[in-house]
């Protein structure tokens, strides 16, 4: 893969068919997260980013960025399953990475258990475990 077929740009409407197969494809895609189009122009609007990683034209990753005033949440990050494995993570992690760090607040994540790729993408960045804390989360109000 040259290196010149490939990039990170910011998320356009018209990504959404291939961004909903992504998230769909990496487990990230379940109706009950309520990720649609509206939440993620809101997030934007609100000071986030949503990043799309290219690869010959088609969208093979994501890295959602989202912040409360307090926090950057780094969620949705994902590659899709043939594609993983080549680097392109990293490349998708810095440009997330260096965009956090200008906003200048820190960094949250919650990446399940049993996905050891991530959770050792992760720690290879500096982000640490926060030993004692559950997750929880009320899905419909």
């Amino acid at each position: 893969m040259a290196e010149n077929n490939y990039h990170v740009r910011n998320f356009s409407n018209k990504d959404l068919t291939e961004l909903e197969f992504l998230w769909e494809e990496t487990g990230m895609g379940e109706d009950e997260r309520g990720d649609n189009l509206e939440v993620i122009l809101r997030t934007i609007e609100a000071g986030g980013k949503l990043l799309v990683l290219i690869v010959d034209e088609k969208l093979v990753g994501s890295s959602w960025m989202t912040q409360d005033g307090r926090r950057m949440y780094l969620h949705h990050f994902s590659i899709l399953p043939d594609y993983q494995g080549l680097g392109l993570s990293h490349m998708l992690m810095n440009t997330s990475l260096e965009w956090m760090r200008e906003i200048g607040l820190q960094i949250k994540l919650e990446v399940h258990e049993s996905n050891n790729i991530a959770r050792d993408l992760y720690v290879k960045y500096g982000f640490h475990k926060l030993d004692g804390y559950w997750v929880y989360i009320i899905r419909e109000l």
